[in-house]
C-alpha cells in the first residue's frame, strides 16, 4: 500500500522561501473511520518523527485491505519551530514574533457563539450516527469562516493561518494522536480526558495525566479538537440521552526533549499500533496485543502534579531523577547556592512535600530562583 503524498505551503519568508507540511495519507480500500497523527509541534520534541517514519514503512508493507478508513500521517508538523536554534539549543516552544506557545493557539468551536445545549435538543430523536454527522458540519461549517479572514486584505497573524492548516486536516477525524516529548528529561507518559479511561489503555504506557472537566481551556491541540465534543455529551446527557462518541484525541509524550529516544520511540510505535487495531482502523497479525487485557496505566488526576520551582538561584545537584518513587520530606535535590553578602556558599536541600513519583527534570542544571527543577506524580 502506497500513500498519497502531497504538500502544503505553509508560510513564505522575507527571503523569499517558503516553509511546507507534507502528509503521507494511507487509503483504505474499505470505508471507515478517520486517525489523524502528528509529530513535532514543539521544535525541540522530535521522537514522534521517528514513530511516524516507522508508522509510514510499516504501512506501505501492508495490503490495502488491512486498512479500515484512512491514517493522515504529519511529520514535522512545525518547520518554524524545528528549524529554531540558540547555538546547540533547540527551543522551539514558543514563536518567537509573539511569544506564544505553539501548542496554545487553537481554534475551539465551544469558544464560538453557539449553544450546544440548543442544538443537542435538536437532535434528540435522532441516533448518535446521525448526530454525529451533523454536529461535524456544524464545527466545520464554523471553522471554515476562518479562511475569508485569512484571505482578506488585512489577513490574519500568522498563528490564525498556521492553526487553520493543521485543523483543517484533523476536524474530521475520528482520532487524533499528538505525538510530543517532555521539554525536560522524562518519562513516557500521556494526557488523558475524563471519560477516555479504557482507551488510555490501549497505548500500554504506565503513566498518564486525567484531565477532567473543567482543568482544560481548548487552546492545546488535543483539546481544541475533542473539547466540543466532551461538551455535547454532557448536553445530550443532561437530556436524558447519554451517548458517548467514538471519537478521541490524545497528546503522547514520548521521552525528553532534543532526543530519539530508541526505547521511547519503540514504545510510541507499539502504543499507536494497538490503538489503531483496537479501534478497527488497521486489520493485522498480533495486534491487538492480548496481554493489554490486564494493563493498568496510572491515570493521575492534574491536580495531583506537584512542580516544584528553584527557591533560589544557583547550581542543581544530586537530583533525584525520574521514576523514582519518593516519600514525604525526603531529599529531592540540593541547590549549591552563591551570595554576595561575602559569606561562603551554602548547600540547600529541598524536601519532597508528599509521596509520589518522579515524573520529570529540568534540562539545565544552572536555575535562577523560581525556574521549574522537577515535577512529581503524588499518590503513584
Amino acid at each position: 500500500m502506497k500513500p498519497n503524498i502531497y504538500t502544503i505551503p505553509l508560510r513564505q519568508l522575507a527571503s523569499g522561501d517558503f516553509l511546507y507540511l507534507q502528509i503521507y495519507k494511507f487509503t483504505g480500500s474499505q470505508t471507515g473511520k478517520k486517525a489523524y497523527i502528528q509529530a513535532n509541534l514543539h521544535g525541540a520534541e522530535i521522537s514522534g518523527n521517528a514513530v511516524i517514519h516507522n508508522l509510514i514503512e510499516f504501512l506501505m508493507t501492508l495490503d490495502n485491505s488491512q486498512l479500515i478508513g484512512e491514517i493522515l500521517l504529519l511529520p514535522v508538523c512545525n518547520p518554524e519551530g524545528v528549524n529554531a536554534r540558540s547555538h546547540q539549543f533547540s527551543s522551539g516552544r514558543y514563536n518567537s514574533y509573539d511569544g506564544k506557545d505553539w501548542n496554545r493557539i487553537f481554534w475551539d468551536y465551544e469558544k464560538e457563539d453557539v449553544d450546544i445545549e440548543a442544538f443537542a435538543k435538536t437532535q434528540i430523536d435522532l441516533t448518535e450516527t446521525e448526530i454525529k454527522n451533523n454536529y461535524r458540519q456544524e464545527i466545520l461549517c464554523s471553522f471554515n469562516g476562518q479562511l475569508e479572514k485569512i484571505n482578506s486584505s488585512s489577513s490574519t497573524p500568522f498563528y490564525k493561518q498556521y492553526r487553520y492548516q493543521l485543523q483543517s486536516l484533523c476536524l474530521d477525524a475520528d482520532y487524533v494522536i499528538d505525538l510530543h516529548s517532555s521539554t525536560n528529561q522524562s518519562l513516557d507518559y500521556l494526557y488523558c480526558f475524563h471519560g477516555r479511561e479504557e482507551s488510555a489503555k490501549l497505548f500500554i504506557l504506565d503513566y498518564g495525566i486525567l484531565m477532567r472537566d473543567g482543568e482544560y481551556d481548548g487552546d492545546a491541540f488535543d483539546e481544541a479538537f475533542l473539547k466540543p465534543w466532551l461538551a455535547l455529551e454532557r448536553s445530550l446527557k443532561d437530556l436524558g440521552k447519554p451517548i458517548q462518541f467514538d471519537i478521541e484525541s490524545w497528546t503522547l509524550e514520548l521521552g525528553s526533549g532534543m532526543k530519539m529516544n530508541p526505547e521511547s520511540v519503540a514504545k510510541g510505535i507499539q502504543g499507536v499500533k494497538n490503538y489503531l487495531a483496537k479501534k478497527g482502523i488497521l486489520k493485522i497479525a498480533e495486534f491487538p496485543l492480548t496481554e493489554i487485557l490486564n494493563n493498568q496505566i496510572n491515570l493521575i488526576p492534574r491536580e495531583d502534579m506537584k512542580r516544584y520551582y528553584a527557591p533560589v538561584g544557583g547550581m542543581i545537584q544530586n537530583r533525584v531523577g525520574p521514576g523514582t518513587i519518593v516519600k514525604q520530606n525526603q531529599r529531592i535535590y540540593q541547590i549549591l547556592n552563591f551570595n554576595k553578602n561575602q559569606e561562603l556558599p551554602k548547600v540547600i536541600d529541598v524536601l519532597a512535600q508528599t509521596d509520589g513519583l518522579i515524573l520529570d527534570n529540568s534540562t539545565n542544571h544552572s536555575v535562577n530562583q523560581g525556574d521549574y527543577v522537577l515535577g512529581i506524580m503524588i499518590g503513584v
